[in-house]
């Protein structure tokens, strides 16, 4: 009778002790730095997940925007070579390449400068784990960019006060081997409707519209991208048909080129690209966007 007392007890201590685990969540990853030089955050498991074959454009692909192309370039030089830089938030039209470019600039700086230069995509659903990932990020001996593509808030979205104190720092301070980067297609990264519902319903309106707008304020430099014109459209797929030796005469490449934007209503380095795509997948040619 007391081995089955006994038995009995260990399989509620052991089915406890399982419950408790599953209520602890996963332990915590060992992050590899030299794993790869780009990572995505895990926020669940405080773990910076290696990217063996990140989703790029080469700097020299990209055109149109040369102006925010050099701007960015240069912080980026700075900021890897250990002086000050600035957060940059770039915003503006739609496939204009913000993002690529971020990716772009990293991997140039990277082999131009030779730092082991990181960059670390944060999900913008784990903005609220900021101040974790920063805590994470401040012992490590590498420089460290923070990226967080198509940022933006919505009503009721109060993640924003983390990703407000993260670019201040708080108290601590960010720390001096962070960076930030984040696209948006909207400058003040909140819908105009929200502020003016703020606006509308504060006892002080100006006090509520300077809080939601002061997060772009966090961002020392903002990188704006505009939509953009044949010549620019064209002279993208000029740089990709020449750089993957598509060899199909210039004339019908344009003509080609035009009625593709014109069915998808834009001209912008993302419908660019996804010509080229198309084109080289009727010529039976192999392209890597590296």
């Amino acid at each position: 009778m007391t081995e089955e007392i006994n038995t009995a007890l260990l399989a509620e201590l052991k089915r406890l002790a399982d419950a408790v685990q599953r209520l602890a969540g996963p332990a915590p990853s060992v992050n590899d730095w030299d794993a790869a030089d780009c990572f995505v955050w895990a926020p669940l498991r405080q773990h910076l997940q290696p990217v063996k074959k990140p989703n790029r454009v080469a700097l020299k692909l990209i055109r149109g925007v040369d102006h925010v192309r050099d701007i960015l370039h240069e912080n980026t030089v700075r900021f890897a070579e250990g002086y000050a830089a600035n957060n940059v938030l770039l915003w503006g039209a739609r496939g204009m390449g913000k993002s690529s470019l971020v990716k772009a600039v990293h991997e140039d700086v990277r082999r131009e400068s030779g730092v082991a230069l990181k960059l670390v995509e944060v999900h913008r659903e784990d903005i609220a784990s900021l101040p974790n990932l920063l805590d994470l990020l401040k012992d490590t001996p590498y420089r460290v960019i923070v990226f967080c593509d198509d940022l933006s808030f919505d009503h009721d979205d109060t993640a924003y006060k983390s990703l407000k104190a993260a670019l201040d720092g708080g108290v601590e301070g960010r720390p001096d081997n962070v960076l930030f980067y984040a696209t948006s297609n909207r400058r003040h990264l909140l819908p105009r409707h929200m502020m003016e519902n703020e606006q509308s319903t504060a006892i002080n309106p100006s006090e509520a519209v300077e809080e939601k707008v002061s997060l772009s304020d966090r961002f020392g430099l903002w990188l704006g991208f505009h939509k953009c014109s044949q010549e620019d459209y064209l002279g993208m797929i000029d740089g990709y048909a020449d750089h993957f030796k598509l060899g199909l005469a210039r004339d019908t490449l344009h003509a080609e080129a035009l009625e593709w934007a014109t069915t998808r209503g834009a001209r912008s380095g993302r419908v660019a690209w996804q010509y080229i795509q198309d084109l080289a997948g009727r010529m039976r040619v192999h392209i890597d966007r590296v």
